[in-house]
């Protein structure tokens, strides 16, 4: 006879709680009973995948897969939706939504060019699938670990969900069309296949010249393309993400600043935290004291 699943649900926790604007976190396991929740149909609902793919469950006949570093909206003004989701490791997922009066008093006439802000958008259902950029992703991991201590501001979640937003619409779209180098499927491809390396290699990365070389790219269409896809150049990118590594090192509480800054590859620590403040605005051992 199979195993039941454990009865404890998923764990969902609120963040930021207004009448027309919440933010969640939603803990996954998938050890424990799967929670469903329901999505108002007043309400444009961003769903934002960080590390592992989650199964967005609509019925037991239809599922819709979410990879990570990406984004799924819904706006169903027709009927509330019943909506669960799986995940084959424990994993989160960050739950915005607001409704649509709302979303559109945060930007400007001028800034209201995506598809949300056409007028028949308000009549119509919308199911759409969006990449999340490197600096948005930054972000949406500081709301993740934000989310995990006891205390924590409001103010915080209230200046971060401003911050995603900025990051979502009122920013100019990067597309392929925007660099003459992006126009091309496969130097994209090779562009993201450098963002792997790094990550991968994070402790220690290829130069600028070795990572061209193994994408099968000159140094000037890498760092060009780079910054046209993920907002910043490769060091940039790097840089942010190691850092953000370490911070959520510190606030696990189980590594001290010294042992952080070498996990991330940091050989001086006073470089590292010189650094870490210039990223965070505190310094690592205030931000570990405060965990």
């Amino acid at each position: 006879m199979p195993n039941k699943k454990n009865t404890q649900i998923g764990n969902t926790k609120p963040c930021f709680d207004e009448p027309d604007l919440q933010l969640a976190v939603i803990g996954l396991n998938p050890e424990f009973q799967i929670e469903s929740h329901q999505l108002s149909k007043l309400r444009v609902h961003f769903f934002f995948c960080l590390n592992t793919p989650i199964n967005f469950r609509f019925s037991p006949f239809y599922s819709r897969k979410l990879e990570p570093e990406k984004i799924f909206i819904i706006y169903n003004p027709e009927k509330e939706l019943e909506c669960s989701f799986e995940c084959e490791t424990p994993s989160s997922i960050i739950w915005l939504h607001l409704s649509l009066q709302k979303l559109h008093q945060l930007y400007s006439p001028e800034t209201q060019a995506a598809p949300i802000f056409n007028p028949s958008f308000i009549h119509s259902k919308s199911y759409e699938e969006k990449e999340a950029p490197a600096e948005l992703m930054v972000v949406l991991n500081q709301v993740l670990q934000k989310s995990k201590l006891q205390n924590y501001s409001r103010l915080f979640f209230q200046a971060k969900i401003l911050e995603i937003f900025s990051l979502l619409y009122s920013e100019k779209t990067q597309t392929t069309e925007n660099c003459p180098f992006l126009k091309n499927e496969t130097t994209v491809r090779k562009i993201k296949a450098a963002k792997e390396i790094l990550i991968k290699n994070y402790r220690k990365p290829p130069t600028i010249p070795e990572l061209a070389k193994q994408v099968q790219l000159n140094e000037f269409q890498l760092k060009t393309g780079f910054k046209e896809i993920y907002g910043q150049g490769p060091y940039h990118f790097l840089m942010a993400h190691k850092l953000e590594l370490a911070k959520q090192l510190l606030s696990s509480g189980k590594f001290q600043v010294q042992e952080a800054a070498f996990e991330i590859g940091y050989s001086n620590t006073s470089h590292f935290i010189e650094a870490f403040k210039k990223q965070f605005g505190v310094t690592p051992k205030k931000l570990s004291s405060n965990s």
